[in-house]
């Protein structure tokens, strides 16, 4: 099943030009104007990646990051903001509103892709640690509660 990525920009070319690119690789693509409109369609929608700018009227980009973030739901969305404004503070004011990454305009089609590919990469190695017990052949390893577990015999291990 393919990604579902929503964009966030409130020009109307942006919207435009990132879909049909993102299109062409075969993403599921939706897309919303400003930060309260994205807020709604993380709720419906809940796409694995959100692409947004930071200056939108309504709620803006940290805002709206915010906003997203306050729902334990929404933890393994990865959020990039794509923007024009490439001063050190609002990098830091992104990143440390939620923001997994942070994308200066103008950027090429070629490497946005790139990037995306590789934040989705980067999320979909996460999934599969979130299960805390690893079994190999007769042996149970619990990571969460520090015990091996061999012939229904467990072993409790130090934390460190």
């Amino acid at each position: 099943m393919k990604e579902k990525i929503l964009l966030v920009d409130d020009d109307r070319d942006i919207l435009e030009f990132l879909s049909y690119n993102l299109k062409k690789e075969e993403y599921i693509i939706s897309t919303a104007k400003n930060g309260i409109a994205a807020i709604e369609k993380v709720k419906k929608e809940k796409p694995n990646l959100i692409i947004m700018d930071l200056m939108m009227p309504g709620i803006n980009g940290i805002e709206a990051c915010k906003k997203i973030r306050k729902n334990p739901d929404n933890k393994d969305i990865i959020i990039a903001f794509l923007t024009a404004r490439n001063e050190d503070i609002s990098q830091i004011k992104a990143l440390e509103s939620g923001g997994d990454d942070y994308i200066t305009k103008p950027i090429k089609p070629k490497i946005l892709i790139s990037k995306i590919k590789s934040l989705l990469r980067r999320n979909n190695i996460k999934q599969p640690k979130q299960n805390n017990k690893i079994k190999i052949k007769d042996i149970i390893i619990d990571k969460k509660k520090y015990i091996i577990t061999k012939n229904n015999k467990e072993i409790e291990l130090p934390k460190k």
